[in-house]
């Protein structure tokens, strides 16, 4: 019986190219496709997962080695956003648990989808995993075991698998132009926030795809390049900073900055691969998932991992990468002098949720949207963890806290919930709603983007 469910839950709900495979499978069969057209159509969904998964390792790697400069560069010392350390201490002693647990939301989420209007099926497995993660270590340390803690994190998950993709939409229909995708991000309380900023000061102005450049600045609007100018200087500022002894560990032999400027390209080839694996995966998912559509969940849309997002607002990715970053380290500064932990900057979700709620801050308020926007999700999500290190540090995770706002929010609330504190509860669920309530408004329609980006 072990074996079964770690089949389940390690090579097919933890495998995500597997699980987004076998679903474009079960599509296409839904459809009496032929076995050539099925065996296509899951071959190049499969392929096209990889490719985007490739290009997403890439990326992680070359910021990886940015933020190592960044931190030890600018002497910062504070607390880590690092999930993979919270889950790999929290599955020494959990792992059935947290397995468990992840089926139930996974299973919860179709249920909800099936009989509810909202019909968003969560695909982007590793953040399903940090949702159970958060889920059953709050609920053990609360004194829950057994079924009781597996169905309290397995529901409580499944709703949020299909409520933040739901919150989400209005805006995602903006950037995307269609209804065929949704996503499936635990960021999105932070993309609302961004979302709600930009509304907000962002009325008039243009949007950051819209970029006019005089004649000899014009190779600036193709995306990779306009990429490298503002990576490359990203990597040799930190370089310098970190000197050729501290690079030195990485680079084998090569000059420091060489290494550096390197990893800057290295990092726009990422984006480059990303890219290409976005394109194949929505070319044959999205046909494939209608099957699922007609026959499980009628109406049901994918909700994917938010990199899909990119290609649509390229500019926008980068311009909320950078202004998220600003934040955080303002914030980094700033929360520490009002009594709360410092967090570190963590690049890497500074570029994947940054970018994100770049996208989101340009479809609602254009430049000045993703900019100042930017600033204030970079702010927001450096608060968050701030206020859940006293939580984690009580059940004996020390020095590190998670990263994704609605994982952190459902610590937050769960937490709290299991504390009696319910003013805590009602005033942080009074707070999301109003943000995706005053972001979903009447003004959130594809039809007005265009009139603004003609502004």
């Amino acid at each position: 019986m072990n074996s079964i469910i770690n089949f389940i839950v390690k090579d097919l709900l933890g495998q995500a190219s597997i699980l987004i495979a076998f679903i474009a499978m079960i599509g296409l069969l839904l459809q009496k496709k032929s076995k050539g057209k099925v065996a296509e159509g899951t071959f190049k969904t499969l392929l096209g997962f990889l490719i985007m998964m490739a290009g997403i390792n890439i990326i992680v790697d070359t910021l990886t080695f940015l933020n190592d400069i960044f931190t030890h560069g600018f002497g910062m010392k504070g607390y880590i956003t690092d999930v993979a350390a919270i889950a790999g201490l929290a599955n020494r002693e959990l792992g059935s648990e947290v397995a468990l647990t992840l089926m139930v939301i996974f299973i919860v989420n179709i249920i909800i989808a099936r009989i509810t209007p909202f019909k968003y099926i969560f695909l982007t497995g590793q953040a399903l995993l940090w949702m159970a993660t958060i889920g059953a270590v709050i609920g053990y340390k609360a004194g829950l075991t057994g079924l009781p803690l597996i169905l309290t994190g397995g529901i409580f998950g499944g709703i949020m698998a299909v409520l933040m993709p739901a919150l989400a939409q209005p805006v995602v229909r903006r950037i995307t132009g269609s209804d065929d995708v949704a996503l499936g991000h635990f960021c999105t309380i932070g993309y609302l926030v961004q979302a709600a900023v930009a509304k907000v000061v962002g009325k008039g102005s243009k949007s950051t795809e819209d970029l006019v450049l005089p004649d000899n600045f014009k190779f600036l609007q193709d995306t990779y390049l306009s990429m490298a100018v503002v990576m490359i200087p990203m990597y040799l500022i930190p370089a310098l900073a970190a000197g050729p002894e501290y690079i030195g560990k990485y680079s084998n032999g090569v000059n420091y900055l060489m290494f550096a400027f390197m990893q800057s390209i290295q990092f726009v080839a990422g984006v480059f691969v990303l890219y290409s694996g976005v394109r194949l995966l929505l070319n044959e998912l999205v046909p494939a998932f209608r099957g699922i559509a007609m026959r499980i969940v009628p109406d049901a849309k994918p909700a994917l991992d938010c990199p899909v997002l990119f290609p649509y607002a390229p500019n926008a990715v980068i311009v909320g990468f950078l202004a998220t970053t600003a934040g955080s380290i303002i914030g980094m500064i700033v929360f520490p002098m009002f009594g709360l932990a410092m967090i570190l900057p963590g690049l890497l979700t500074n570029f994947f949720a940054g970018g994100t709620a770049g996208i989101f801050g340009n479809a609602m308020g254009g430049r000045r949207g993703a900019v100042i926007g930017g600033v204030v999700h970079g702010l927001f999500i450096t608060f968050l963890p701030a206020i859940l290190v006293p939580m984690l540090e009580s059940y004996g995770f020390t020095g590190v806290t998670f990263s994704d706002s609605d994982v952190i929010s459902s610590g937050l609330i769960l937490g709290h919930v299991f504390q009696n504190n319910w003013t805590f509860v009602g005033c942080f669920i009074l707070f999301v709603a109003l943000i995706a309530w005053f972001v979903n408004g009447k003004s959130t329609k594809p039809q007005e983007e265009k009139a603004h980006e003609s502004v």
